[in-house]
């Protein structure tokens, strides 16, 4: 089975309405992929690219910067459906979340799922397609297959 979906997140110190927090900032890091540094998120879900598409569900997780050059950080996170046809079930993933250009393409596991997606495996590719100062929106392309 092959999904594509958008995380659509308002970043980290983009103001009250951010999707992205710091629940642990080490004062010397200058990324939230910073060694040490712990992050939240959830984030919008949606059928498309644009602002105004359909959502779909959240994006739930936390970060943790795990590389001492602060170049990635791995992520645990759920994809929680909250319509359309997935609505109520859910994805559980994990994997290393990289510090990159726009366009770069990186990949985490999907380790099982809720509802619908009980018993899902699979992996999750991920590009950055869209950025400003207070967004960031993902193209995310999951693959799974259930056991």
């Amino acid at each position: 089975m092959h999904l594509r979906f958008y995380n659509h997140e308002r970043i980290l110190g983009s103001g009250p309405n951010a999707t992205v927090v710091y629940s642990v900032q080490r004062a010397s890091s200058s990324s939230v992929s910073g060694f040490g540094n712990v992050y939240v998120y959830d984030n919008l879900l949606r059928s498309g690219v644009e602002t105004d598409s359909p959502i779909i569900g959240r994006n739930q997780g936390m970060g943790v910067g795990s590389s001492m050059a602060e170049n990635s950080g791995l992520t645990n996170f759920q994809l929680v459906f909250t319509a359309g046809e997935y609505n109520g079930s859910s994805l559980a993933l994990q994997g290393l979340f990289p510090v990159a250009p726009l366009g770069t393409l990186f990949e985490r596991a999907i380790t099982g799922g809720t509802g619908k997606f009980r018993l899902a495996r699979g992996y999750l590719l991920t590009t950055e397609v869209h950025a400003t100062n207070t967004t960031l929106t993902g193209q995310l392309d999951a693959y799974i297959t259930f056991r």
